[in-house]
């Protein structure tokens, strides 16, 4: 595993498009899964946004027997590795966790990898759930590829959950109970710190910073 960026963004993430279309923001509990490249880094994101009450690093798209790190890191499996993030609708939308996906959590222009993490288990995909998940996610990748967002076409595929494997436990919360690791140092806390800096209004307390800490 190595770092990677979005070297090719074209706008100030604090710019970046809201979805046009999203979900009502409706009920107690809702969850998204989503695979960006390594789940360390994704799953990192995820747990510092207000309102997401859960976030489960683990595999989707391939079957229970090959659920492994072992087997998904192959290549072979068919899985990619995802976050299954559950959140409360009425502090943040599905719209809203897209933006962060497009925007920070990965590089959704890099087809089967991402950076020098090579592999249909490092693709970028919104595992959706519903019709209206797949229908806000279809739109808002045409409308971030007609706004030229990025100077190439969106590769982000959408597959249907057709379940959700939870990784081994040494890989859960993974970055914070594992701060100096080379490849959170490199690639998980930079992720964490373009969200802190860009999208302040979509923290957790702890994650606020203060103007002591600038």
């Amino acid at each position: 595993m190595t770092s990677c960026d979005i070297p090719g963004l074209k706008v100030p993430r604090s710019r970046f498009p809201d979805p046009e279309q999203d979900l009502p923001q409706q009920g107690s509990e809702a969850r998204l899964v989503l695979a960006g490249g390594c789940f360390w880094c994704v799953e990192a994101v995820y747990l510092a946004i207000n309102g997401v009450t859960r976030v489960e690093s683990g595999y989707a798209g391939g079957s229970a027997e090959t659920a492994n790190y072992q087997a998904v890191g192959s290549g072979t499996s068919g899985h990619a590795e995802v976050v299954d993030v559950h959140y409360d609708p009425s502090k943040v939308s599905f719209g809203e966790l897209l933006k962060v996906f497009f925007s920070v959590a990965h590089d959704p222009t890099q087809l089967n990898r991402q950076g020098n993490d090579r592999g249909t288990q490092y693709r970028s995909a919104v595992f959706y759930e519903t019709d209206e998940q797949k229908q806000v996610t279809e739109a808002y990748i045409r409308q971030l590829d007609a706004a030229g967002v990025y100077p190439e076409p969106i590769v982000t595929r959408l597959e249907p959950l057709d379940a959700f494997y939870p990784a081994e436990e040494y890989h859960q919360n993974f970055a914070a109970r594992n701060p100096y690791q080379p490849y959170v140092m490199a690639a998980a806390a930079p992720k964490v710190e373009k969200l802190v800096a860009n999208y302040p209004d979509r923290l957790k307390p702890e994650y606020v910073q203060s103007d002591n800490d600038q």
